[in-house]
């Protein structure tokens, strides 16, 4: 390629990626309506991938639990995605035993979703205001090590004020 044409091709591509959402996700509910991402825009969402016969996923409910009761009508949202073939009727008789009052999305297990990779479960990503991925942690997370790693992402941000700017819908 024509060096002279590599610096204007390269400004392109890096337009396009920072005004490109990373994530464009669409999963039906529990109750078969479709959910797609696009409503989390402008707010930190934790996606955290589990199964009815997993106990490390069993164990992380609680703290999942409190931080969508706790973020309610602020900027963290908490979603679900059951990450099995399961019944639907099965799954929200398991919903409601275990208390999750947070969104739950259905998904057949797959290697790679339109998040990232789900080697084991549980699995969890966090997406920041814009729609794009920044972390992802395989096995048991607290509530503390999600609201301490959007902290410090917050303020990084903060620090950031003037270079960084998201759009909300």
């Amino acid at each position: 390629m024509n060096k002279w044409l590599i610096f204007p091709v390269a400004v392109l591509l890096l337009f396009f990626s920072l005004h490109v959402r990373a994530v464009e996700y669409e999963l039906p509910d529990i109750n078969g309506d479709i959910q797609s991402f696009d409503q989390y825009l402008g707010k930190w969402v934790v996606v955290n991938y589990w199964a009815t016969w997993c106990g490390t996923c069993r164990k992380e409910f609680p703290d999942l639990i409190a931080l969508h009761e706790n973020s309610k009508g602020q900027d963290i949202a908490v979603v679900g995605i059951n990450f099995e073939t399961i019944s639907n009727s099965r799954l929200k008789k398991f919903v409601a035993e275990q208390g999750i009052t947070y969104p739950v999305l259905r998904s057949v297990p797959i290697p790679v979703t339109a998040i990232g990779k789900v080697p084991a479960l549980p699995a969890t990503y966090i997406i920041d205001p814009t729609g794009k991925v920044v972390a992802g942690n395989v096995g048991l997370i607290t509530r503390q090590d999600l609201e301490d790693y959007i902290s410090k992402k917050k303020n990084a941000l903060s620090n950031t004020q003037g270079q960084v700017s998201y759009q909300v819908k």
